[in-house]
């Protein structure tokens, strides 16, 4: 009796390690150099989980993108287990609220995912809208001149996410995402990981490109894409084929992530037809034949801006700031820099005077808006 007994608690002492074995994330090993899924904005858990299921063989990253998900704490726990489970790595977007208690809630979820969990979606387009002018969200309301209104933007945007992640989430070194359409590199000095740069409606995707990628090289950050209305009605999003050419633009550039924003439902999978799932498809194909080389910012050149001067970029007369008209430097920008552009669009970056970091000295050649060139033996 006594050894069975013994072999009742032995017994029963592996079944607990193994349950609990069996509930640790799993880390793997080798993490992507590259990302590509989609943004899901819905708040219903069945249309989210349809969507995996469909996603799941030819992407590698969901993004939970509805508060209507990520303030609900029962639709978040089933989404993120769900996705988990379907193979996929994960980012949640999320703001502050009181509805949970979200500090302990992202704690427990980066032990239960591990690296899978890569980081939050913390608010959005906030470059954006400086530009635009977009009253109540804009950080800077008023200024002296750029060098104040750089000054101020990246203090606010910087406050902002110090109490977020220091005061109220409590998440430490988690890393942190945007999407933008403008202002990536003071998004970046403010505090974001990753910036992921806007492609849509009839902007440039090289230019938008060019300005992410050499902000993200200079504060050695990691960037992306998000790939977003073309139109503001239905269809909303560009063709298979134009966004096949987008995401192949993303991954010849570099970048670390490309997502597809998915709103508003329009049919089974949100605005995706066939021919986005084809295209997904296809880049996935392109992928797996096609491995990415290094790419290392000595096999590029950079176009330096004046310090500060925080220019749209969205055309010739786009504002600075949002604060003040464009004038006659942001014409002579605008020309210089598309100009670069046609000449060979995969090899520009665009950065800022205020320095280009260590990593200055590895760029091929440094263009300067006022018309200093410097060779490679010439940059120190």
């Amino acid at each position: 009796m006594k050894n069975r007994a013994t072999l009742v608690v032995f017994l029963v002492s592996m079944l607990f390690f193994l349950l609990f074995m069996s509930v640790k994330p799993v880390q793997d090993s080798a993490i992507p150099d590259f990302f590509v899924g989609v943004d899901a904005v819905s708040d219903n858990v069945e249309d989210i989980k349809n969507l995996v299921n469909e996603v799941k063989s030819y992407t590698n990253l969901f993004v939970i993108g509805s508060i209507g998900i990520t303030f609900n704490v029962m639709k978040l726990e089933d989404v993120c287990q769900y996705v988990y489970e379907s193979g996929l790595y994960f980012i949640v977007f999320t703001i502050p609220t009181t509805d949970f208690p979200q500090s302990q809630w992202i704690f427990d979820a980066r032990q239960r995912w591990g690296n899978r969990f890569l980081g939050l979606y913390a608010y959005d387009e906030t470059g954006g809208r400086q530009i635009d002018n977009d009253h109540p969200y804009m950080l800077v309301e008023q200024a002296d001149n750029c060098a104040d209104a750089a000054t101020k933007y990246v203090e606010q945007l910087n406050g902002v996410l110090r109490h977020y992640t220091d005061y109220y989430l409590h998440v430490g070194d988690f890393p942190l995402f945007i999407s933008d359409y403008a202002l990536f590199w003071f998004d970046y000095e403010a505090g974001y990981d990753v910036v992921l740069a806007q492609l849509g409606w009839n902007n440039s995707r090289p230019l938008n490109v060019a300005l992410c990628r050499g902000a993200a090289t200079r504060f050695n950050k990691d960037w992306g894409v998000m790939i977003t209305w073309t139109y503001d009605s239905p269809p909303y999003i560009e063709s298979g084929e134009e966004l096949y050419a987008d995401l192949i633009l993303a991954y010849q550039s570099g970048a670390k992530y490309a997502i597809v924003f998915n709103y508003p439902r329009l049919s089974t999978y949100g605005i995706l037809k066939e021919e986005h799932l084809d295209a997904l498809k296809k880049l996935w194909d392109y992928m797996n034949s096609n491995p990415r080389r290094v790419d290392l910012p000595n096999s590029r050149f950079v176009y330096v801006l004046p310090m500060d001067y925080g220019y749209g970029f969205r055309g010739p007369a786009d504002k600075i700031w949002g604060l003040w008209e464009a004038d006659e430097l942001s014409d002579k920008i605008w020309n210089d820099v598309n100009a670069l552009l046609r000449k060979n669009e995969l090899q520009l970056d665009v950065g800022y005077e205020d320095g280009l970091g260590s990593n200055a000295k590895t760029y091929r050649k440094i263009i300067f808006w006022n018309g200093t060139i410097l060779e490679k033996h010439e940059i120190m």
